[in-house]
């Protein structure tokens, strides 16, 4: 069973999960606006990857006999001044769910429950990913940056980005 503490901890993920997914569904329109179809895809695979997040969280505390509690969802910013400062917000964010991910395996191992330590591994590992995929995005963008050509190119290549399904969904069905 889960301590109360660690229950709270992850419906508070889940909702964050979800302010996520709707923080990088209005990158992708905003960017969609601009004229940045392959970084309206980036972003979109991104809000896709966000719900999978949440749903794996959903899943673990239905698992395990608790109840998920959605909460409202918060406004999210709705315009960019560039592609960059996009991707500089999604590096910033990125960090910030990190450290809401590393205190749940905080909590669970003052808990002593292994079995959440265990599942909070690949959100863990997801991070690692996460950060390092703004961080390329962000490299690739200072790259091009003034570069019409350059950018085109960029945006071209960010459109063949394809959703994967998260392998703990993948494994579950």
């Amino acid at each position: 069973m889960l301590s109360q503490k660690l229950h709270d901890a992850i419906n508070a993920q889940i909702n964050a999960e979800l302010w996520s997914a709707y923080l990088y569904l209005s990158m992708s329109m905003d960017a969609e606006t601009k004229g940045y179809k392959g970084v309206a895809n980036w972003f979109f695979v991104q809000w896709q990857e966000e719900q999978d997040h949440a749903r794996i969280l959903m899943n673990y505390l239905n698992s395990r006999d608790c109840k998920v509690e959605l909460k409202p969802i918060d406004e999210v910013q709705t315009s960019w001044g560039s592609v960059l400062e996009m991707f500089q917000e999604t590096l910033k964010h990125e960090k910030v769910v990190t450290g809401l991910i590393n205190n749940l395996a905080a909590i669970a191992a003052e808990d002593r429950d292994f079995a959440s330590s265990n599942m909070l591994v690949w959100f863990i590992d997801e991070q690692i990913e996460e950060e390092e995929s703004a961080r390329d995005m962000i490299f690739a963008t200072e790259s091009v940056e003034g570069d019409k050509y350059g950018m085109y190119q960029l945006d071209k290549e960010l459109a063949t980005r394809v959703y994967t399904q998260a392998s703990p969904l993948a494994t579950a069905e």
